[in-house]
Formats: C-alpha cells, structure tokens, sequence
C-alpha cells in the first residue's frame, strides 16, 4: 500500500505543472482571428509562452515591409499583460530604436478581458495610425507632426537599410 502511495506521489512530480497563464492563452490562440498580414512563428513548438508575431502591412506608411514582433506572455497571463517587443530596427513613433513597444494595452490599459487578439489588433493600429503624441522615438514623433512627407522618406530609407 505504501509503494503504491509513493508511485502516485513520484508519477505527480513527474507530471509537468501547467500555469493558468498557459491555460488562457491556448484559450485566446484557439479563437484567434490572423489578419491576411500576419503570421505566427513558434520557435520552440512546445512553449506556447513564447511566439512570434510577422506583420506585413498591406498599407500606410511602412507598406511592403516584414516587421517580427515577439511575445512573451508570463505565467499569470492574463492579470499581467505579455511583453512585446519589435525584433525588426524601425522608424516609427511607437517603437524606440530598441525595439519597446508604445501601446496602452499592453501598459496601464492592460485588463485581464484583453487577448492575444486585441494586442495584435492594437499593433496593427500602430501601423496605420502612428501616435505622435505618445513617442518612444521623439524625432520620428516630431518629424511626423512637423513633415509627413519627410517622415514617409525617411521611413522607405530606413526599411531600405538606409539608416
């Protein structure tokens, strides 16, 4: 009786322990909804924390470009927002040349109701819509309220290289 007692005891140490963070953002994964511009990488099929986001917008300023995003998302996801970072060197108001990432959401707007969807959804936004009144990079933001013209030279420069 007690050998059996201690296989039951070793057999749950060996069970690996799921996180509630693991268990919502299967949940949010299962009903996400990918724009046509977007894709997701794993780079390690079995750590579903830690994803990448590929962005390819179709319009605005940085149209025809590749932007990787990864996610983390922590063990008590959803009650702490996941970390995004830009893994692709950016001109853009939003985004500092380290690749942080200016979103609300994923800020002080962080609520545990909000998914992996609504992150996606606000970084798409970010492209379409850049806030030049809440910057990272300060020159972009300025240049943006000052020139868009220049702005959008400056952005086909820099997605070319031309830093």
């Amino acid at each position: 009786m007690i050998r059996l007692f201690e296989r039951k005891q070793q057999k749950k140490s060996q069970t690996k322990k799921v996180h509630p963070g693991e268990l919502r953002i299967q949940k949010d994964m299962e009903e996400l909804e990918l724009p046509g511009s977007c894709t997701l990488d794993y780079p390690d099929e079995n750590d579903v924390l830690n994803f990448v986001l590929i962005m390819k917008p179709t319009e605005g300023y940085w149209k025809g470009g590749t932007f990787n995003f990864s996610f983390h998302i922590p063990t008590d996801y959803p009650h702490t927002a996941p970390k995004v970072e830009c893994k692709t060197k950016i001109y853009h108001p939003n985004i500092d040349l380290q690749g942080k990432v200016c979103l609300n959401v994923l800020r002080f707007d962080w609520k545990p109701v909000l998914t992996i969807n609504t992150v996606i959804y606000g970084l798409q936004l970010l492209f379409l819509e850049p806030n030049p009144n809440d910057p990272l990079n300060h020159e972009a933001a300025e240049l943006l309220k000052k020139d868009t013209y220049e702005f959008s030279q400056k952005v086909k420069r820099t997605m070319n290289g031309n830093w």
